[in-house]
């Protein structure tokens, strides 16, 4: 099939593209990589009368870090942040969730804002900014906004984005001192979306303990999910001291996950528990 009819806009910054966004509102949508909007408009999932182009933005590309904090740009590339080396230096979760995504020739093309702002709750990318605590920098004709990753998804495919409104950078926030990461998934073929994802932080203090963890799961919900319970149960203790397994049974203890074709919901259950375990481990 082909898409429906639209008309083509290609602003080249910011300003133009938000102000085409207030203009037509709910008849328009941002254009980024395209990996999974345009097989949607060729099948005719979706329709919108206008199309914003984003490649013509420059303020929408690129990677920087201020202090503890990684900017990266809603249009960066997904291949550009895989093989970025300050960003293995800085966030090594990010680093190490990048191969996971798709194939390398979907990361050549597709966006970590594209990524994000498309919420499917199966997606690496919206995992990690969940555990890492990003931050969404979010702008409007009128205003700008900051938005918890903790805020930002509330749904399939959905976030808190108004009609108006477009992702323009992540804020990733740089974990420093002793700590460990760790990324992990089942799919049904390599490069195919997650059935189960396990993104795993964990800091430990000046004492050897555990005081900072965090685990972001996704296929698990309709959003990427933080396992607070597994979190909690960590805190305080020593590399050697937890038991994973319990650990693991509490990360997906109270979790309702999807009953597909694809995978059961108790099939994601067992195998959602397993990547915990085995991330923990690993980042331990």
């Amino acid at each position: 099939m082909k898409p429906a009819s639209f008309e083509y806009h290609a602003p080249t910054t910011v300003g133009e593209a938000v102000g085409l966004l207030a203009d037509h509102a709910d008849e328009c949508k941002p254009l980024a990589g395209g990996q999974s909007l345009v097989p949607m408009l060729a099948l005719r999932l979706t329709r919108f009368e206008h199309l914003v182009d984003l490649n013509r933005a420059p303020e929408l590309v690129g990677v920087t870090r201020a202090d503890s904090t990684l900017r990266v740009g809603a249009m960066t590339r997904q291949r550009v942040v895989e093989r970025d080396a300050d960003v293995a230096v800085a966030t090594p979760l990010l680093a190490r969730a990048m191969p996971f995504v798709g194939h390398t020739q979907i990361r050549n093309r597709g966006t970590v804002g594209g990524s994000i702002a498309h919420a499917d709750p199966a997606s690496e990318l919206p995992a990690v900014m969940l555990a890492l605590g990003a931050t969404m920098e979010v702008a409007s004709k009128a205003s700008t906004r900051a938005v918890p990753s903790s805020d930002f998804f509330e749904g399939t495919w959905t976030t808190c984005l108004a009609d108006d409104e477009l992702l323009v950078a992540v804020h990733v926030p740089v974990w420093e001192g002793r700590c460990g990461f760790a990324f992990d998934e089942v799919a049904r073929r390599s490069g195919d979306f997650a059935l189960a994802g396990v993104a795993a932080a964990v800091e430990l203090g000046g004492n050897g303990a555990v005081q900072r963890v965090a685990l972001g799961l996704l296929g698990m919900g309709s959003t990427p999910l933080r396992a607070t319970q597994a979190e909690e149960a960590l805190l305080g203790r020593t590399p050697s001291a937890p038991d994973v397994d319990e650990v693991a049974r509490l990360a997906v203890a109270d979790l309702e996950p999807p009953d597909d074709v694809h995978a059961t919901a108790q099939y994601r259950l067992r195998v959602g528990a397993h990547l915990v375990r085995q991330a923990l481990q690993a980042a331990l």
